[in-house]
């Protein structure tokens, strides 16, 4: 029983957590509880580790084991927090997208077939948190959500005027590397593709003026434009940097950099954000340690201000002592 009860945990395992840190100034917080389907309010601290497949105070999901076959023990998935501050009430959801599991793939055509299973995924997370069980409040999303420049589009960008070798595996024929040299300059060779390699002859075009100039191959989450809103990004690609702390603005060989950190929101919850008494210097979408290792993501944050009483969902509020201990 014991064996079988580990084997049910393992399967459930999601590779996600969240810390919520609230000021100790704000007084009047309350956390919703799915079960119960109201709001309870916050009292001193607490911390869910092990309980988190049992606490009612939040939603997490896995996604199904089809949405990407070729990982058989995925843990992605998102988890949802619902909150009220200052007679504000909002969601948060935290969640973790399918990466690109090989460059070569990726390249083959454009969107990529892994493009299409994290728009699937995506999909299904704004279809279980914008359904009928409970009331429909401004949701923030954030965190990996593995979006990637269009490969294809982005490499042919950048080696216009190169050629393409292509080597195969001697045992299987299968594509094992893709070589792009330019036509003279003695054939210098300007990128390197393999499955786990991206080696390009010049990072620089990833961080100066922020990469902004790749924005226009970052279009996964155009499909999703009438759902969810993002504010212009203004920092350079968020992953996969070095991970050498004397490293702290170079880009691994490993991926093409992209903007695969994010955070995004639903219309209501923009124009929570973009209200008039937001001044433009009060909101800030930036990441954070531009020029220190923080692992081979950089996080990225969003600071805007909330006005009292901005969203409220009065019939959820506990109308006697309900705390959370």
């Amino acid at each position: 029983m014991r064996n079988l009860a580990s084997l049910t945990c393992f399967f459930l395992l999601q590779a996600l957590g969240s810390f919520y840190f609230i000021h100790e100034s704000l007084k009047n917080i309350h956390q919703f509880d799915f079960k119960a389907k109201k709001f309870k309010k916050v009292v001193g601290r607490e911390t869910c580790s092990e309980t988190l497949e049992s606490t009612p105070m939040l939603e997490k999901e896995k996604f199904p084991q089809d949405y990407f076959p070729e990982c058989k023990w995925s843990r992605k998935g998102f988890i949802r927090t619902r909150w009220a501050l200052a007679d504000c009430a909002f969601d948060l959801v935290n969640i973790h997208l399918f990466h690109d599991a090989s460059n070569l793939v990726a390249w083959e055509k454009s969107p990529s077939v892994y493009s299409g299973t994290r728009q699937k995924a995506l999909g299904y997370v704004l279809d279980r948190i914008m359904d009928q069980r409970y009331e429909k409040l401004p949701v923030f999303v954030f965190g990996d959500f593995n979006f990637r420049l269009d490969s294809k589009l982005v490499i042919e960008s950048l080696c216009s005027t190169a050629t393409m070798q292509t080597v195969r595996a001697a045992d299987t024929n299968e594509v094992d590397k893709l070589i792009f040299r330019e036509s003279d300059n003695d054939r210098k060779v300007v990128l390197q593709l393999e499955k786990k390699l991206f080696n390009y002859v010049n990072q620089d075009v990833f961080r100066e003026n922020n990469g902004t100039s790749l924005l226009e191959f970052d279009k996964e989450l155009s499909v999703f434009k009438d759902r969810l809103h993002e504010l212009e990004i203004s920092f350079p690609p968020s992953y996969p940097y070095s991970e050498d702390c004397n490293q702290g603005k170079q880009y691994m060989n490993t991926r093409c950099p992209a903007w695969c950190d994010r955070i995004l929101m639903s219309p209501v919850a923009r124009d929570l954000v973009l209200k008039p008494e937001n001044e433009d210097k009060s909101i800030v979408y930036d990441n954070i340690g531009p020029n220190v290792c923080m692992g081979d993501h950089k996080p990225v944050f969003l600071s805007f201000r909330i006005t009292a009483g901005a969203v409220m969902s009065w019939e959820m509020l506990p109308k006697g002592g309900e705390h959370i201990p």
